[in-house]
């Protein structure tokens, strides 16, 4: 697969003027390391053993949490692509937060921006511009990319719950993993708690640092955002990347009746309990397979890989 040519991703005209950001800083090596001791707390279970409910539970978590993370701080709180209560945007809120992803205003804030400059220099995790240990994880621990943007959030930003949960992200996840340790036990904590805990990171990280470089794209999109079968099952929906920023309103992301979108269904069946409504779906042209857009745009991108 040939490198890109940066050159074939110019940048817009509204950035020509603006200074790119320089990546000189030092990483917040403290708190990565922090977060790289998580992966070794799994390895507990060697010494404790293990039950099948921790690993059933295990199961349950990755899936709830996923959900969390899909339908609330990307579907709803970076898009808001359905409505919901005050009460369950709290809850969904709080039950992402469990994923240790940094709170919801922050994880929103950064995917705006995001699509607003995908693939430029001012993208924080494009894999293009930054390679892809730094779009997978590192962006997290870059001392710019640490505090909110509350400027790109003010819709959520009024709701003082959530600006409080926000501040306080770790408040869900020691929850969560204190409630694991005292029903399941030490065991349920290494592997339903921690190791359900580095899978979900990591599964919702590979959507930056993969789906710009692995896939198929339907649509002619300004960025490298493409289309990926696996990242989709293991994502719950998300790996329809190239679906998404060309039609980033919508709900739902897979566009085709065989694009698995487990998050946009479950969705679908809250709306009958009236949980959340006003879904989004894509315009009918884009769902049709002989749609003049779509079939205009299913040419094949640049090869690309990731910058080193």
């Amino acid at each position: 697969m040939a490198k890109l040519d940066l050159d074939v991703l110019p940048i817009p005209a509204r950035l020509r003027d603006k200074e790119p950001p320089r990546l000189d800083k030092p990483y917040l090596w403290r708190d990565f390391t922090l977060f790289a001791l998580v992966h070794i707390l799994p390895l507990g279970a060697l010494f404790t053993g293990t039950k099948w409910q921790d690993w059933a539970v295990c199961v349950g978590l990755y899936w709830l949490r996923m959900f969390a993370v899909t339908g609330g701080y990307h579907r709803y709180f970076s898009h808001r692509t359905f409505k919901t209560g005050r009460v369950f945007q709290f809850l969904l809120a709080f039950l992402a937060e469990t994923s240790s992803q940094k709170g919801a205003l922050w994880w929103a804030a950064h995917h705006r921006k995001h699509h607003k400059y995908s693939d430029t220099p001012w993208d924080a995790h494009s894999p293009i511009r930054h390679g892809f240990w730094h779009s997978h994880v590192l962006w997290v621990y870059y001392p710019d990319n640490d505090p909110t943007d509350y400027k790109q959030v003010r819709d959520l930003a009024r709701y003082p719950e959530l600006v409080w949960l926000n501040e306080h992200w770790m408040v869900p996840v020691i929850v969560l993993g204190a409630l694991i340790l005292l029903t399941m036990g030490w065991s349920g904590f290494f592997i339903a708690f921690a190791l359900s805990t580095v899978l979900l990171w990591h599964g919702t990280f590979t959507i930056n640092s993969l789906s710009h470089v692995y896939g198929s794209r339907r649509f002619a999109t300004t960025d490298t955002s493409r289309n990926n079968w696996l990242l989709a099952l293991i994502t719950m929906g998300e790996g329809w990347h190239n679906n998404h920023h060309h039609y980033m309103l919508s709900t739902r992301q897979g566009f085709r009746w065989y694009e698995i979108d487990l998050t946009f269904y479950i969705l679908k069946v809250m709306s009958w309990f009236h949980l959340v409504w006003d879904l989004r779906e894509p315009p009918a042209e884009l769902m049709r397979a002989s749609a003049p857009a779509a079939k205009a745009a299913d040419e094949p991108a640049p090869e690309v890989v990731a910058a080193p």
